[in-house]
């Protein structure tokens, strides 16, 4: 047997290369400023939870986009009638619509005519061509409004325009690499790295920044064409509705300082026409006063002493030198065309972030370690040729996350550490295949060749099973287990390459250079499960009553006292708070509970000098949520000022409805698929035993969750699904041989099948266990609370994954196909005919009577 040596060159490129991409990510700055330009530098980015910064998700406001589009849609309204001279006896604003009521009933069609020129085609999606306005006519009066499609078409050219204007305001404070980009339908993602007040960025990036100036009434008095707006210090103006002059006049703002006061102020400037239009005001209402407005706050309002004509002013406030510098960035950027609302909000600081790397690095390298040194006891010298692929297995992973540009997340370093559990799973099958095929007494190429062709299908599936939870976790998830999921998936896919393919041409040349006739995979530690015949199915009543009562027990304690769920999916607010002691509770507990910001709960986590705070939400909208924010970070100073605020997560509860929800649709959508491919390759008994065996697994980890009190967050949902795949991939092993046994085996009764087969897969079982085990504890232990939710039930789970197979997916199976049995033979009977049923096949066949 011999392999080709293209192939063999073929493979050594592909590791060159991998090696060469993936080289940069560890080599420091200083170093890879020195390398020739020609030679790759890419590296992996690091997500926000690693390197600090902030996240944010804004969402357009559909109802005050249409309130503020319906307003210039009224004036319009009016001037196409009076162009028209159609007089209507009102033209007025009625919830979400225009209703216009004419005087003379017989000028309706005209009047439909016209106002049905104020319709805009919509320009794109499926309703492109259509008028963006309904316009109904019922006697003398008319309704204007926008339609469905009208209003969709709104709100996209409003994300569309404010993308460009939140580029343009990060870029006037000087934030470097801003990740800022479109999700869904009405929301925008703002990811800025670095130390960043949350408080200035809501106001940066929220405030809707539309500047105006207007007359105040005389004498300061309300009536028609009046609003009445107040100041930062609550003073009240009446201000005349009419807009003298758009902010969208402004050429520049800047920041000075009043030279009387020394306080900052904003400075800003005109453009010509602007500035020909504020000359006219000023000169025509001297003595006056006059309002600058932004966001319906009324900025100041000072008296004009004379006529303005230099297109220059000056807005002057309670401003600090921050706050001043925002509001000139937002001028100088121009407004949003709508109200943002911010309902996410995740900081993160850079200190946190480095403790997440070196916790995430140093874990994921013990878990490597461990892995590694098993595999060599376990497979003595050609269990360095599995370490060689795994470490290969790792450098291509890397390079091809630098490739595709993915953010490594610390649940994404987890999805790396969890993929070279399941990389070595492939090379046990094969390593226990070959050896397998060895003490049925063949050589050792055919030993390879049917050592490897035997795995394959098996390694597929299981591979296939946990590519469908990775998938179902990057539709549904967002953020860093997003992250989690692409690390999985390319972990996977390589795996396939490194522990099938490279390690199959490797076997061969060692084998043929080597000359061995006989391939012996000998372990360092003599340990021999293969020669066992235990008898598992006369404990399946036992198995499967006792993880019945765990499972009942599991939902009694999902029932109370419940899941400690976390901030993403009850919303509300959460901190962490680092001190330079061991945190008094009980202080921070009187202090905080004495804001009266509802339900404030603390955890303590790490080494007593971490705590987590967590407050309800807040009623009363973003702005309470912020408010809340600030109080919290104040009181936290006050009660301890060594303390230091690394962390804060703002969760409104749109989001957190949302991501419930999506938590529990994903583990529904991936048990399905799971039936789906497993009832496809194997037979419906065959998935049916996975389902139930899957649901008894998925309430075990819940009841973990609750007995623990572990956060059930999006890392807790990512766990579930990765538990799923785990456990459908751990059952897929087992029923592989099964089905290959009732080929084999065609007389033998089916008991015996199952158990001559869960003997055959139980040392591929115990050891591919240990080693996603192995892989994963280190991160339970010293990952941290970002990643606890997701490697410590993981750890769990795959516990509860491989006994399962065994004694309760196994049982099932042969309940079902005696039962079948049963079913067929009554069938038969009734027809006198006799009834044979092939084992390989599970279903009746009729043969002459």
């Amino acid at each position: 047997m011999r392999t080709s040596p293209w192939l063999v060159f073929t493979y050594a490129v592909i590791i060159f290369l991998g090696l060469l991409i993936a080289l940069p990510n560890v080599l420091p700055q200083s170093v890879l400023q020195r390398v020739p330009t020609w030679l790759p530098h890419e590296q992996v980015s690091l997500g926000l939870d690693l390197r600090g910064g902030s996240h944010l998700v804004l969402e357009v406001d559909e109802a005050d986009l249409t309130k503020e589009r319906l307003q210039s849609l009224l004036q319009d309204a009016r001037r196409v009638l009076r162009e028209k001279g159609i007089q209507p006896k009102a033209v007025v604003r009625s919830q979400n619509q225009i209703v216009v009521t004419l005087a003379d009933a017989t000028q309706s069609d005209a009047a439909v005519t016209e106002l049905k020129t104020l319709a805009n085609p919509i320009s794109t999606g499926l309703s492109a061509g259509q008028a963006d306005l309904d316009v109904t006519a019922n006697g003398a009066t008319i309704t204007v409004g926008f339609s469905r499609a009208g209003i969709s078409a709104n709100v996209d050219n409003a994300v569309q325009q404010s993308l460009e204007v939140i580029r343009q305001r990060v870029d006037q404070v000087g934030v470097s690499e801003p990740t800022i980009q479109r999700i869904g339908a009405n929301r925008v993602l703002v990811q800025l790295p670095g130390a960043q007040d949350p408080t200035r960025l809501r106001q940066l990036l929220g405030s809707t920044a539309k500047m105006s100036f207007h007359m105040v009434a005389p004498n300061n008095q309300p009536g028609p064409g009046v609003t009445m707006m107040q100041d930062e210090e609550g003073r009240s103006y009446a201000v005349l509705d009419r807009v003298e002059l758009s902010g969208d006049r402004l050429s520049d703002a800047r920041v000075s300082f009043d030279p009387n006061t020394h306080e900052p102020v904003v400075s800003f400037r005109f453009d010509s026409a602007g500035a020909t239009r504020f000359a006219d005001i000023t000169r025509q209402n001297v003595g006056n006063p006059f309002a600058i407005v932004l966001d319906d706050k009324v900025l100041s309002a000072p008296n004009i002493r004379e006529p303005i004509t230099g297109g220059s002013g000056q807005i002057s406030g309670n401003f600090s030198a921050d706050s001043a510098t925002t509001l000139a960035a937002m001028l100088r950027a121009g407004a949003l065309p709508a109200k943002l609302t911010v309902i996410e909000e995740r900081t993160v600081g850079a200190d946190l972030g480095a403790d997440a790397i070196k916790m995430g690095i140093y874990s994921g390298i013990v878990g490597f370690i461990l892995v590694a040194l098993f595999i060599f006891v376990l497979y003595g010298t050609w269990g360095v040729l599995a370490n060689i692929a795994l470490l290969i297995h790792t450098i291509l992973t890397f390079s091809a996350l630098t490739l595709v540009g993915a953010t490594l997340t610390l649940p994404g370093i987890a999805g790396v550490v969890l993929g070279i559990g399941l990389a070595v799973d492939a090379n046990v099958l094969i390593n226990e295949r070959i050896r397998e095929e060895t003490r049925k007494g063949k050589g050792a190429f055919a030993a390879i060749d049917t050592g490897f062709n035997r795995a394959y299908s098996t390694i597929i599936d299981g591979n296939m099973t946990a590519l469908i939870a990775a998938a179902i976790l990057f539709f549904f998830g967002s953020g860093p287990v997003r992250g989690f999921a692409v690390t999985m998936a390319l972990g996977l896919i390589i795996s396939m390459f490194t522990s099938v393919a490279f390690v199959r041409v490797a076997m061969i040349e060692i084998t043929r250079r080597r000359k061995y006739k006989v391939l012996n995979i000998r372990p360092l530690i003599p340990f021999s499960p293969y020669d066992k015949h235990i008898e598992f199915m006369k404990a399946r009543f036992f198995g499967v009553t006792v993880s019945a009562l765990l499972s009942i027990a599991s939902v009694v304690l999902f029932i109370h006292p419940g899941l400690n769920y976390g901030v993403d999916f009850r919303g509300g607010i959460q901190m962490s708070v680092k001190t330079q002691g061991a945190a008094d509770l009980a202080k921070f507990r009187e202090g905080l509970d004495s804001l009266g910001l509802g339900e404030i709960t603390l955890q303590s986590f790490g080494d007593k000098s971490s705590i987590l705070v967590r407050a309800q939400r807040q009623e009363g909208g973003e702005e309470a949520q912020t408010a809340a924010v600030t109080k919290l970070k104040a009181e936290v100073a006050k009660i301890d000022p060594t303390a230091t605020v690394e962390g804060t997560d703002v969760i409104g509860p749109k989001v957190s409805g949302e991501l419930a929800w999506a938590g529990i649709l994903s583990v529904v959508i991936a048990s399905l698929a799971m039936l789906i491919y497993i009832w496809v390759r194997f037979e419906w008994p065959f998935a049916v035993g996975a389902i139930v065996t899957l649901v008894l697994d998925v309430t075990k980890a819940i009841g973990f969750f609750a007995i623990t009190g572990l956060d059930f967050n999006l890392t807790a949902i990512a766990a579930i699904l990765t538990l799923v795949g785990y456990s459908v991939n751990d059952k897929v092993v087992v029923y592989d041989r099964m089905r290959e046994n009732m080929r084999l085996y065609k007389s033998m009764p089916l008991r015996e099948i199952i158990d001559k087969s869960i003997n055959e897969t139980l040392a591929r079982s115990l050891y591919t266990n240990a080693t996603a085990f192995l892989a994963l504890v280190p991160m339970a232990i010293w990952g941290g609370s970002a990643v606890s939710s997701f490697a410590i039930p993981m750890v769990f789970g795959i516990l509860v994954a491989g006994a399962s197979s065994i004694f309760i997916a196994a049982p099932i199976l042969l309940f079902l196909g005696d039962w079948r049995r049963r079913h067929a033979k009554a069938a038969t009977a009734t027809d006198g005919a006799v009834e044979i049923i092939p084992p390989e096949q599970g279903r009746p066949r009729k043969s002459a009577s």
